[in-house]
């Protein structure tokens, strides 16, 4: 965590070396809007209001809290459900998601799952006492159940103070009873689980000056230094939709982050598209084994090695850094080619950009996570919006120059280029020059 941390305030060394009067970056990025703009039809000032992605995160949106609860390990049981509110929800398998395999050796971590349509987020924690009957050790996770996992960041501080609070004062639940009256939502009939019974009512706003960002802060620049240019291995993926699980031993926390920005990576405003964009699933465990069988597309993490075993479980595993896969056909999709290196080293110069307008108060994204977001859901209106194009012409061919023109490699992105008519069963042929011959 102290890395995580270190990583969201620490600026890139080379960050004060952004050379060129101001005014020639802001001709840059009016040009860079003006030319967003014609690809997607919005006027220049709305990309300039939010970040040129489809997809802005209402600050005032009503909380929906489903469920809150709390998980002990006990000596004797193992996990269990100590408390929830209300008692009438499924939280069945819960108790080992809220509290993963491998909690024990850690003193504290984060981390957000998933059961059916609802989302949860929680905090675990872990105390020493001297108690026989608890072998010297205490463990406690706090989280709730929501039906929008967009929302989740807003209760983790408040679930940090509390999994710590109970750690010290068992049994004490008044605070998270009102919690819950305050931001629960009105539930019909029996099935919490199905999103479609869900109903949700007006709310109070829960004062907390931690709860105002819109999203995981630094998660996006966790990832591009973390991944380095293989950030766009993960972006071709999740444009594919692809089976991808991220491996990790706790803490975990972060890596729900990498699971969250990788379906990030792959939005795009074009509605042609017969397949939907990906939801997270975050957070998997053995229990989650049969529903995973029967997904065609998911992002999940996990803290259990046997999955590594279970290769008919997923198209691409993700161990710390390596990206690995079984599937003959991503063979050549799971390395950074010589376009990705060059679109990474774009991608740093503009963080570089934004760091110098934001120091001056001239920056035209609200913060570094709309940067990249916008980054990344441009590129993919870019090439989407070409792809359309070319299925609607009369030859429907796409070339070398259409390649290019969408920022990637006609030859080492070829076999990505047929993955992706494929998936999104567009309309046109790639017809790419003689390999003999120069491009």
């Amino acid at each position: 965590m102290e890395e995580y941390q270190a990583l969201i305030h620490d600026d890139d060394e080379n960050s004060d070396d952004l050379t060129g009067p101001t005014s020639d970056i802001k001709r840059l990025i009016r040009r860079q809007r003006n030319r967003q703009s014609e690809e997607t039809g919005l006027h220049p000032e709305i990309l300039a209001l939010n970040g040129g992605h489809d997809e802005v995160e209402d600050e005032d949106a009503q909380d929906n809290v489903v469920c809150v609860f709390v998980i002990a390990f006990d000596t004797r049981q193992g996990n269990m459900i100590e408390w929830s509110s209300p008692e009438d929800v499924d939280l069945s398998g819960v108790e080992f998601k809220a509290m993963p395999s491998g909690a024990h050796t850690i003193s504290s971590d984060f981390l957000y799952f998933r059961k059916g349509n609802m989302f949860g987020v929680s905090c675990f924690a872990k105390i020493a006492v001297l108690s026989a009957e608890e072998r010297g050790c205490r463990m406690k996770s706090v989280g709730v159940f929501t039906t929008s996992y967009s929302t989740l960041h807003r209760y983790k501080a408040f679930l940090e103070d509390q999994v710590n609070h109970l750690l010290e004062s068992p049994g004490s639940y008044g605070e998270l009873k009102s919690f819950y009256e305050e931001k629960k939502g009105v539930i019909t009939g029996s099935r919490v689980a199905d999103q479609s019974l869900l109903t949700l009512g007006p709310t109070a706003r829960y004062a907390s000056p931690s709860m105002k960002i819109s999203h995981p802060v630094g998660s996006f620049t966790l990832l591009v230094r973390f991944f380095g240019a293989d950030v766009f291995v993960l972006w071709k993926l999740a444009l594919l939709q692809k089976r991808l699980l991220f491996f990790s031993p706790p803490p975990i926390g972060v890596v729900c982050y990498r699971v969250y920005c990788t379906t990030c990576l792959a939005r795009h405003r074009y509605t042609k598209t017969t397949r939907q964009s990906q939801k997270p699933y975050f957070y998997v465990n053995i229990a989650d084994i049969e529903q995973l069988e029967n997904e065609s597309s998911y992002v999940a993490c996990t803290t259990e090695k046997v999955f590594s075993e279970k290769p008919h479980l997923y198209d691409v595993y993700v161990d710390n850094r390596i990206v690995r896969s079984c599937n003959p056909s991503l063979k050549n999709n799971i390395k950074a080619n010589r376009a990705d290196e060059e679109k990474y080293q774009q991608l740093l110069h503009l963080r570089q950009e934004y760091v110098f307008l934001e120091r001056i108060g001239e920056a035209q994204h609200q913060s570094e996570e709309d940067m990249f977001i916008s980054y990344f859901s441009n590129m993919n209106n870019r090439i989407f919006g070409t792809l359309f194009g070319v299925s609607g012409s009369d030859d429907k061919q796409l070339t070398s120059d259409h390649v290019i023109a969408m920022g990637l490699d006609p030859k080492a992105d070829k076999e990505f280029l047929l993955l992706l008519l494929e998936a999104y069963d567009i309309d046109a042929t790639l017809v790419v020059k003689d390999p003999c011959c120069p491009i």
